[in-house]
């Protein structure tokens, strides 16, 4: 296989431009070319005047041809296939337990079902269609189900959010590559396999949970919904037990994939495993009209159909030495209720895999260390603080779910809107008009006010003055680590900490790999079941 970098050409560019490139690079007639395919896609926008695309192609001729050492874009490659077989010599008696159906705990009950473990998983919310009717009742009217929102249920939060499926994480093994064909399998667009931000939206993401759950299911998997672990019981620093509100299940493994907003397993770990308190942030949500964010990336050509709508990512260091930063961007989407504990409003993004929507949002967030809300002494304590901030814009919103907004000219002088301009809040259940200073940090609100500046001065508009900004945005990531050594193992030998909230993970891709890594764990340690 020959992978040839850097093949640029126009955005209105045909598939026999593609194929002509490819010989031109090569030196070969066209006929020469036995297949042709994508292996990456991305755009380059830097001259507004002449967008092109910009792809990696990996080429069969049928003849061998001389690779040339001296131009770096033209390279042989071996295929690559990711393949675990079962290598362990402990013998497993009893099913392996995972806690957690979102991306950590499916592809790692997905592997283990695939190579005769059996898994049992566990969640303590609904299949993804019953959720979707809690949260719309949730949007509708506030009315919470505490096990069944945006955070829990099938899928995990991830379900309902763009369906970001890049990753910064080095991914030698291609786990990745992996992950990505499982969800093409089940009905995801090819597309997430070679473009450079692949995402498949909320819409598409749910129909291809139930399938992937389906195959486990086929495979020897058990699912058991509605059903929450309350304990675990530890005999000479090994996992014998755990207990759920239902059941007992005697187990020599449990996978901790619970997400970051399990606050009361989290409550119950504490003072049995190590817990650790690390960094997290919080902010708000910010809004801009979809069409000038994309005006402003493409310029005469936004709104081109092969482009799509516009992102943007942004970091800045502030004065006051943190960091701001845009997280989890939602082009063409909406903001949405995310609470998942009375009395508290939590806001997240989401995008159908249209992106079709008139707004564009993003969390702005400011990071914070546990040196800042005593996470030293405590491991909870980042959990405290996020509450308190909840509770904050819960009472600021008025009790009752709203959330509270502020436009950006507002908020930079410290004063409660009394109108909209332009742009109005997407967020559901509904919003109040609210002083956000009263619901954040004041060195969170001043490093937002500094860095929303410094986004403007690097995409024209984003500091109108009629941007809308919601709060408040707490749960980008766990507010502590659930400590494991090389085994992937804690100091309780059997209990795996998984995905994003164990702490090592960020977003669908990072979790579903980090449950790989897990699964791989078991199998390299354990024989797979007998059958009977």
């Amino acid at each position: 296989m020959i992978r040839i970098q850097q093949v640029k050409l126009p955005i209105e560019h045909t598939e026999e431009d593609l194929t002509n490139k490819t010989a031109e690079a090569l030196r070969v007639k066209k006929e020469e070319i036995k297949s042709l395919s994508v292996f990456r896609k991305s755009i380059d926008a830097r001259k507004k005047d002449n967008i092109m695309f910009i792809y990696a192609l990996d080429v069969e001729l049928y003849n061998d041809i001389k690779i040339s050492k001296r131009n770096n874009n033209i390279s042989v490659v071996e295929p690559f296939i990711y393949e675990i077989e079962p290598t362990g010599e402990k013998l497993l008696g009893k099913r392996p337990v995972i806690v957690g159906s979102g991306p950590a705990g499916l592809f790692c009950g997905l592997l283990l079902a695939e190579k005769g473990y059996n898994p049992i998983i566990i969640e303590r919310g609904k299949k993804v269609k019953e959720r979707v009717k809690d949260i719309e009742k949730f949007w509708r009217d506030g009315t919470l189900n505490e096990t069944s929102n945006i955070q829990f249920g099938e899928g995990g939060a991830g379900t309902f959010s763009d369906g970001k499926l890049n990753t910064l994480i080095k991914d030698r093994s291609k786990r990745g590559k992996r992950v990505l064909e499982e969800f093409v399998e089940a009905g995801a667009p090819e597309e997430i396999l070679y473009v450079n931000k692949p995402h498949i939206g909320t819409d598409l993401l749910r129909d291809v949970l139930v399938k992937i759950r389906k195959k486990v299911i086929e495979l020897g998997g058990t699912y058991r919904f509605e059903e929450k672990v309350t304990d675990i019981r530890v005999r000479d620093d090994n996992l014998i037990r755990v207990i759920t509100e239902n059941d007992i299940i005697d187990t020599d493994i449990l996978v901790l994939a619970i997400g970051h907003s399990a606050r009361d397993t989290f409550e119950m770990l504490n003072n049995k495993i190590e817990l650790k308190a690390k960094p997290l942030a919080i902010g708000v949500r910010i809004e801009h009209p979809q069409s000038m964010i994309s005006e402003a990336q493409y310029g005469e050509m936004a709104g081109h159909p092969s482009l799509g709508p516009a992102d943007y990512k942004f970091v800045h260091k502030c004065k006051n030495g943190r960091s701001v930063y845009t997280f989890c961007m939602c082009p063409g989407g909406m903001v949405t209720g995310s609470s998942s504990e009375k009395g508290g409003v939590v806001t997240n993004g989401m995008s159908f895999y249209d992106r079709d929507l008139e707004n564009a949002n993003a969390a702005i967030v400011v990071s914070v260390t546990p040196e800042d809300f005593g996470g030293d002494e405590d491991p909870l304590a980042g959990i405290e603080f996020q509450r308190k901030f909840e509770e904050k814009a819960f009472e600021l919103g008025g009790g009752n779910y709203h959330a509270p907004v502020q436009l950006l000219k507002d908020f930079v002088e410290k004063r409660t809107s009394t109108t909209f301009g332009d742009i109005y809040p997407t967020y559901r259940p509904g919003s109040t008009f609210a002083n956000l200073w009263e619901c954040l940090p004041d060195y969170v609100c001043q490093s937002l006010v500094e860095g929303i500046c410094a986004f403007g001065n690097w995409l024209s508009g984003f500091d109108r003055p009629d941007a809308v900004l919601t709060g408040v945005e707490t749960r980008t990531s766990s507010p502590l680590r659930i400590i494991r050594d090389d085994s992937m193992q804690s100091n309780v030998k059997g209990i795996y900490p998984c995905g994003e909230g164990s702490g090592y993970a960020g977003g669908i891709m990072s979790a579903a790999i980090d449950g790989l890594k897990v699964a791989e764990q078991i199998i390299k340690t354990y024989k797979p079941m007998k059958k009977d």
